[in-house]
């Protein structure tokens, strides 16, 4: 019989490089599954159903909501965000390890159904560079640029309900310290680390 496997859960505001992350740890450890999240929300250009998200209508989601087909959902900028815990039990019963990339919303009803769940925050390494990440996208209109940085804030607040925190001020080094917690050599990335503090409390301090 497989050994369960671990279920790692990885949040981040809005242009802290999250999904750049992921796709490299990925690329790097084939044999992690990657979560394909539920969402309500329109298709990106290049995005696709089945490999980014689930695509579904608001009456599906509230129907899978009722029926508690959901281990964490969330509404996000107007849309409805859910990972389907039928996803969660087959890769760790397979002994798979499995990566949930979720805002902390879901991060919290996640702890609360499986308090063993590890959990990571990325950070950036400064408002300005958070900012120009986003505008770098080109994806989003400037108030949703705004309403993004607004949010950011709110989700940056809630930085120690997670075990571990990264900031991605190097790509390379905020990836290997994402492996080194794979491997659970992640002390130097604790939540509780000395100067973590400070840095957030300078990222709290934005101009929005």
């Amino acid at each position: 019989m497989a050994n369960r496997g671990h279920l790692y859960v990885i949040a981040a505001p809005s242009g802290a490089g999250k999904t750049s992350l992921m796709r490299a740890l990925l690329e790097r450890r084939p044999a992690v599954a990657f979560s394909v999240s539920c969402t309500t929300r329109a298709p990106r250009p290049h995005e696709q159903d089945g490999r980014d998200y689930h695509f579904i209508d608001r009456a599906e989601f509230e129907r899978l909501i009722k029926a508690g087909e959901f281990i964490e959902h969330a509404d996000v900028f107007g849309n409805l965000y859910g990972t389907r815990k039928s996803t969660v039990d087959a890769a760790l019963a397979e002994g798979r390890d499995l990566i949930l990339e979720i805002d902390w919303q879901g991060a919290r009803q996640v702890r609360k159904r499986l308090p063993e769940a590890i959990q990571i925050f990325i950070l950036p390494p400064s408002w300005a560079e958070l900012e120009a990440r986003l505008r770098k996208r080109a994806t989003d209109s400037p108030e949703a640029i705004a309403r993004r940085l607004a949010e950011s804030v709110s989700e940056m607040s809630h930085w120690r309900e997670f075990d571990f925190v990264v900031v991605n001020r190097d790509f390379d080094q905020a990836l290997a310290e994402l492996e080194a917690i794979f491997d659970g050599r992640g002390e130097t990335s604790r939540q509780d680390r000395p100067g973590l503090a400070e840095l957030v409390n300078q990222l709290l301090k934005s101009p929005v």
